[in-house]
């Protein structure tokens, strides 16, 4: 008969094609199959007593694995896209502040942040002052004057380095003193003896306490943990005779073998 035949007459649209399978549904559609042969199992089981039992348990943990692998796959898969799609932000970013001139903002690590607050909150005494020798823009870096305005090192002045870490206050900054300094408790490397900066450091302490204990160890020398023993010897046996060294050492004399800078 004419028109019969499947190759004639009208032809389909072959320009219209179906939409892809979404690896989504194809992960859905495996999940869902599985739950259901563990159905069909079940019901073929219910029969076998234990075996049958033990048939479901089994069913059952594999669909559940499925599931926990589609889920895993999901998350990863999502996840990805956005940690890139969050880079290539970010890098867009970064070169269009190029491109308009303007200087990369460093990002702080959680030191830096913590140390800018410790620094914003600092309640110092006058004799002592804080300065940035490399500038503000590097808060790890910083040095103290002390001027003691009492005791046996009155009208001195002593300066102090700080190098923090980047993990601080997990870790007690590096503190050392760059006047060279007749001192039971500071040695004439510029090591300093101070119970917070090595076994009493805790992270709830901060810059202020350092300074404070540092400013303490002028007013109140201690010869029980010394680094200068001679010093400590001196002052527990002779503490005119201690006055007397610090005063010549102040002045820029020697004190035995050593000779010290002016530092009034």
């Amino acid at each position: 008969m004419p028109g019969s035949s499947l190759f004639s007459g009208s032809q389909p649209n072959t320009s219209r094609q179906s939409p892809p399978l979404r690896y989504d549904d194809l992960m859905l559609g495996m999940v869902l199959g599985a739950f259901r042969i563990a159905i069909l199992m079940l019901w073929e089981f219910l029969e076998m007593g234990l075996v049958g039992i033990l048939a479901w348990i089994l069913v059952w943990v594999l669909g559940f694995v499925c599931f926990e692998f589609f889920l895993v796959v999901q998350y990863c898969g999502k996840g990805g896209k956005m940690i890139k799609l969050f880079k290539v932000k970010e890098k867009q970013r970064e070169l269009a502040e190029n491109a308009n001139g303007k200087t990369p903002v460093k990002k702080q690590s959680a030191g830096e942040l913590r140390l800018h607050k410790d620094i914003s909150e600092l309640n110092l005494p006058k004799s002592c002052v804080i300065s940035f020798p490399n500038g503000k823009d590097d808060l790890m870096n910083f040095e103290v004057t002390i001027r003691p305005d009492d005791g046996y090192y009155l009208g001195g002045t002593f300066l102090f380095s700080f190098n923090v870490s980047p993990i601080y206050p997990h870790e007690a900054p590096k503190v050392k003193c760059k006047t060279k300094v007749y001192h039971p408790n500071i040695d004439l490397e510029g090591n300093v003896c101070l119970n917070i900066l090595r076994e009493d450091w805790k992270p709830v302490l901060n810059i202020n306490t350092i300074i404070y204990g540092l400013f303490h160890l002028f007013t109140e020398p201690n010869y029980e943990d010394p680094l200068n023993h001679d010093a400590a010897a001196v002052l527990r046996d002779n503490p005119k005779l201690f006055e007397s060294n610090v005063r010549r050492a102040m002045a820029g004399g020697y004190v035995g073998q050593t000779l010290f800078p002016r530092c009034l």
